[in-house]
């Protein structure tokens, strides 16, 4: 016989209740297995008035003595994991776009999985990788591949080389005859680069802005 007594002297009349209007068979057989364990039914009793197993009618008698009525019903599952809040997508935008800090590990451009960390640890959202991409799609970022670097342009020596050359005068000299083209060169409108990351898709590939 299994040894359960009524937590509350109201609860026989409240269980007899929930299993007249419970529609759900599994859900009103845990109250059952609770209500039949009240009237001093052994487990055999309950596992023949259920059609249940041994282990079933037991936990949910024990669940009811050590919890109640409130105890009847199962944990509720997990839920898939957390995902960025609508009015926190723009905050998560603008902290890829502002680049990395010095928190992000002494990177010089977020990558997809850099994303993902921020997503985690500043915003408490998780993301698989695909998910970040997904979101950053969403957030209007598109892909660019980076421009391919010779394998002679070498910023060291480059910078070296700006050191040493003579210093250009501010406007060409009165003697110097006209021509129709000019030295140097010019940054053509618009070419600036804003609000890239790195990491769109697998290929590495760094975004924009659309």
């Amino acid at each position: 016989m299994l040894d359960v007594k009524a937590r509350d002297p109201s609860d026989p009349v409240r269980l007899d209740e929930l299993i007249e209007e419970e529609r759900d068979a599994k859900q009103r057989d845990r109250y059952r297995a609770a209500r039949l364990a009240l009237g001093g039914r052994s487990t055999e009793e309950l596992m023949l008035a259920t059609g249940r197993g041994r282990t079933f009618v037991q936990q949910w008698a024990y669940r009811y003595r050590d919890g109640g009525v409130e105890a009847l019903s199962p944990a509720k599952p997990k839920g898939k994991p957390t995902k960025l809040a609508r009015e926190k997508e723009q905050a998560f935008k603008a902290r890829v776009l502002a680049g990395p800090t010095a928190d992000d590990g002494g990177v010089c451009a977020l990558r997809g999985e850099d994303a993902r960390r921020i997503l985690e640890r500043e915003f408490g959202a998780k993301y698989s990788l695909q998910g970040v991409y997904d979101l950053m799609h969403r957030l209007g970022l598109s892909c660019l591949r980076p421009r391919p670097r010779h394998r002679k342009n070498d910023p060291a020596a480059m910078a070296a080389w700006v050191e040493r050359a003579p210093l250009l005068s501010a406007r060409p000299s009165a003697t110097t005859p006209a021509s129709g083209s000019r030295s140097g060169s010019r940054t053509r409108r618009g070419s600036g680069s804003r609000g890239r990351w790195r990491g769109c898709g697998r290929s590495g590939a760094a975004a924009r802005r659309s």
